[in-house]
């Protein structure tokens, strides 16, 4: 049963890649995107990773490339500008296993000198301004699942960003980032709502379960996140409560960004 999972995952994958051939960071643009008229000039910040290793084991992780480079593409596509941020700051740390240069959304991006130094240079959540965004958005790659919760100013400015009435997204691991956001009525902010992340399932099926300091799933469920996945591992799944978009693993980066530009398209300001 495991090896038919694997392979079906496998098989995803290339069909997702096999799809994204001819497609270039941004291209085509969106010539009248009512997302980006809806949020009234902000722009969207992603924050990656900058952990390096499982732990204390000498394997290498860091951020997911292809969750970043698949959300950048929608919202650039959408006319968004783009910050790229870090825990404190430091030199984003790519995860070498999603160095997939097949991929032509990761191509595009990692040719493009600007954009690739946006992921090594990412600004500090400390020195940035909630109201210059519509939207933050948690891409993942199981660093994230060491630096993301233990960083306060990057929860604060989450919190932030949600309060003056702006989207938190995140993919994967990423949603490890919303473990530690708290709203100023001290509620955690996926208490009660509906949110996803990597199964425990799929992380059994990956071989990190004891490389992990804790499982996703069971963190979002613990801190009252009303978490849902899809039937079958590795396959997109993303979900929708109010102004909070989760998805459940990779595959599930292009449909966090269009459930974002739904609910900003849906947003008067």
């Amino acid at each position: 049963m495991k090896n038919i999972l694997l392979s079906a995952a496998i098989l995803l994958s290339m069909l997702a890649t096999d799809c994204a051939k001819k497609q270039v960071i941004g291209e085509p643009a969106i010539a009248s995107s009512p997302a980006l008229a809806a949020a009234g000039g902000k722009k969207v910040l992603i924050v990656i990773s900058a952990h390096p290793r499982f732990g204390d084991r000498e394997e290498k992780t860091g951020y997911w490339l292809s969750e970043v480079t698949h959300f950048y593409h929608v919202m650039a596509q959408n006319g968004f500008k783009i910050d790229i941020a870090s825990p404190e700051g430091r030199p984003g740390v790519m995860d070498p296993s999603s160095n997939d240069m097949n991929d032509s959304l990761n191509r595009t991006f990692w040719d493009n000198q600007n954009l690739r130094q946006q992921l090594e240079g990412p600004l500090d959540p400390a020195k940035i301004n909630a109201r210059d965004y519509a939207v933050i958005y948690y891409a993942g790659g199981h660093g994230t699942m060491w630096d993301f919760p233990t960083s306060d100013s990057l929860a604060r400015l989450a919190a932030s960003i949600y309060e003056q009435g702006g989207i938190v997204s995140a993919v994967c691991h990423g949603p490890a980032g919303l473990l530690n956001i708290k709203l100023s009525n001290g509620e955690y902010l996926i208490k009660g709502k509906k949110v996803t992340g990597f199964a425990n399932f799929e992380e059994k099926l990956v071989g990190k379960t004891t490389w992990v300091p804790y499982l996703l799933e069971d963190s979002l469920k613990e801190k009252g996140g009303s978490y849902s996945k899809a039937f079958f591992p590795f396959v997109g799944y993303a979900v929708t409560d109010d102004r909070l978009v989760t998805g459940q693993n990779p595959g599930s980066a292009t449909g966090v960004a269009e459930h974002v530009i739904a609910v900003l398209a849906q947003t008067t300001k």
